[in-house]
């Protein structure tokens, strides 16, 4: 019978799981899971936990699932098993689960979201393999993970970005209202040039938010107004518009809709432009 997902992490572990629940298993008998939302879990990043199992054990069980009679996979609780690991346990509590492989992700999955064990880009990529993979809306991973919808659409939203600023997400560089800000630019390479200016100079979330609005209006970046990306079409076009007009034009284009600027610096040039605007 399927887990009751939707009740959220507490169907899956008991606050206070009863001792016939939970079972001491061999350390060594134990594989991680290939499902594992998190990308990558580096032993110098442990340090506390293993010192905190030096001292009080295993707190919360780890969830496996059964292989065979004296192996095991992880579903949940990567974090506590390699750390048990490098305290010197040979045995760690579990709770064994029998769930199919990918009942097991999506526990997996649900386990790292609901304890915000994974970075911004984790998340939000368990939340897209949840979407995926188990056709679920938003209003339905909403109750599984016990998040609000916006709060997901947001999540979601970050993968749009470019890989290089989702790097700086994931390694804390940006927060997540920083990435927020990003998103109201639709320039790929405007992006990273803000982004970059942002974590050069420890902008706050408000001054994040300020930029953003600047560049997406100005396709500027930098605090002296040049131009660090101009798409070539748009140039392109500016030029064959100074030529016809023989003075300074500036196309400002967003998605399907813009304006253009023409400059005159007289009245007399002004009657000029408006002749040949009027032909």
């Amino acid at each position: 019978m399927k887990p009751a997902l939707g009740k959220g992490l507490s169907a899956l572990i008991p606050e206070r799981p009863a001792a016939s629940q939970v079972y001491e298993i061999e350390i060594t008998s134990i594989t991680p899971n290939e499902y594992q939302p998190r990308k990558a879990i580096r032993d110098s990043t442990l340090t506390e936990l293993v010192e905190s199992i030096k001292t009080k054990g295993v707190i919360q069980p780890i969830i496996v699932r059964k292989v065979s009679d004296n192996s095991y996979q992880l579903i949940a609780g990567e974090r506590r098993w390699r750390a048990a690991g490098l305290a010197g346990l040979s045995k760690i509590p579990a709770i064994i689960k029998d769930v199919a492989p990918q009942e097991s992700l999506e526990i997996a999955l649900i386990e790292n979201i609901q304890r915000e064990d994974l970075n911004p880009v984790e998340t939000a990529e368990a939340f897209q393999r949840l979407i995926k993979d188990f056709n679920l809306t938003h209003d339905e991973l909403s109750r599984k993970v016990g998040k609000d919808r916006a709060t997901i659409t947001n999540y979601l939203r970050i993968l749009k970005l470019p890989s290089e600023v989702k790097s700086w997400i994931a390694d804390g560089s940006l927060s997540m209202g920083h990435a927020k800000a990003l998103l109201q630019i639709e320039d790929p390479a405007l992006q990273v040039e803000a982004a970059r200016r942002i974590i050069r100079e420890g902008l706050s979330v408000r001054e994040a938010e300020a930029l953003g609005r600047k560049v997406a209006s100005t396709g500027l970046v930098s605090r002296k107004g040049r131009h660090l990306y101009k798409d070539p079409h748009v140039a392109s076009v500016e030029e064959r518009l100074m030529h016809a007009l023989g003075t300074k034009v500036r196309l400002r284009h967003r998605g399907n809709k813009g304006r253009i600027e023409i400059e005159y610096y007289s009245l007399e040039e002004l009657d000029r432009l408006i002749e040949i605007l009027s032909r």
